[in-house]
């Protein structure tokens, strides 16, 4: 057999790309009531099977388009100071080569996708927002002896049972697409819930006389989907090249190269190697560092050196206008001046 299209193999990737297409409904969800279960037809981004979910749980929807929101967002301000800094996911449902083909950067999306659809409808459990869940259950561990168990904590049991279902159904449903990058991103939807299950802390709150802390009730909740975005780029940067190759009875994610510990279940995993993201190459997703602001005194990613990838980088003075000299008056507002300074800024040739 010869080989194959560059035709079929772009199909092959568009069909997978459905799998987070529904970063989209952000866009698409912006006039849509969410009170009618044929409200779900108004969306672009579903497949057949998150329609069908979409119409059982209509409820739920405020809760996935919010992790659609928090996902674009808080990729971009995790990445903000690498090459590649997410701005590719702000054209959602559509992708270019940079989350359709296997990379490094999609196993991170699709990782922190994974997790925000769960976090959100936790919360929204815990938060009442939803009709069919509410607090999750009282932790089994005792308690210590200067708390007790109360206050209403994230509902992570039902946020996993959800959200797995939505953001998995893609995967699990599409004829289209490699089996290789299915077994990938279906690998790093459960990294990323993974670490969201692990964050899963305990808070308290104090009770006592004059705010003393003599009494505290506590409960489990998740943190902050920076945090979680956080383990992810650690895990990102340490993410695994492999194949997806026949072992014994079926096939398994491998390492590629030979010197390379086995995959663990936390590892991030990808299937081919991404561009520097130092030059516009939209063949290989690359919009280039052209004209992207850089550190001129960091010794990171953000650095001029390493942002400008040599190049070399303009300067240029901007005025600033902010608050200052702040006074607090009785009772009860702050009365500030502005000032202007003058700022330098740094932008990559």
């Amino acid at each position: 057999m010869g080989h194959p299209t560059a035709a079929a193999v772009l199909l092959c990737h568009l069909g997978l790309s459905t799998a987070i297409q529904w970063l989209g409904l952000t866009e698409s969800s912006s006039g849509v009531a969410w009170n009618e279960s044929h409200h779900c037809r108004l969306l672009a981004g579903l497949v057949p099977d998150q329609f069908q979910m979409c119409r059982r749980n209509l409820e739920v929807m405020h809760s996935i388009v919010r992790a659609a929101r928090r996902t674009k967002s808080v990729c971009q301000k995790t990445f903000a100071d690498m090459r590649w800094n997410c701005s590719s996911i702000q054209h959602a449902p559509s992708f270019g080569p940079d989350l359709l083909r296997g990379t490094r950067e999609s196993a991170f999306v699709y990782a922190l996708a994974a997790a925000a659809v769960t976090h959100s409808i936790a919360q929204a459990c815990s938060s009442g927002e939803l009709p069919l869940c509410s607090c999750g259950s009282v932790p089994s561990e005792v308690p210590g002896l200067d708390f007790r168990w109360g206050g209403c904590g994230d509902n992570l049991h039902y946020g996993l049972q959800l959200g797995s279902a939505f953001a998995d159904s893609p995967l699990k449903s599409s004829k289209l697409g490699t089996q290789a990058l299915k077994a990938m991103n279906l690998h790093n939807n459960v990294v990323g819930r993974q670490v969201l299950s692990d964050s899963l802390g305990t808070k308290c709150k104090c009770h006592g006389v004059s705010g003393s802390c003599s009494v505290k009730t506590c409960w489990k909740g998740l943190p902050n989907l920076d945090e979680i975005a956080s383990d992810l780029k650690s895990k990102y940067l340490a993410a695994i090249r492999v194949t997806h190759r026949l072992i014994g009875p079926r096939k398994q994610l491998i390492p590629k190269g030979m010197d390379v510990r086995p995959v663990k279940e936390t590892d991030l995993v990808y299937l081919i190697s991404s561009p520097d993201y130092c030059t516009l190459n939209l063949h290989l997703g690359s919009l280039g560092t052209h004209d992207r602001q850089c550190n001129k005194t960091s010794v990171g990613s953000d650095s001029c050196n390493l942002m400008c990838c040599g190049r070399g980088y303009n300067t240029y003075t901007e005025e600033v206008v902010e608050r200052c000299h702040c006074k607090y008056h009785w009772c009860c507002y702050v009365m500030c001046k502005k000032c202007q300074r003058k700022v330098e800024r740094y932008v990559c040739k």
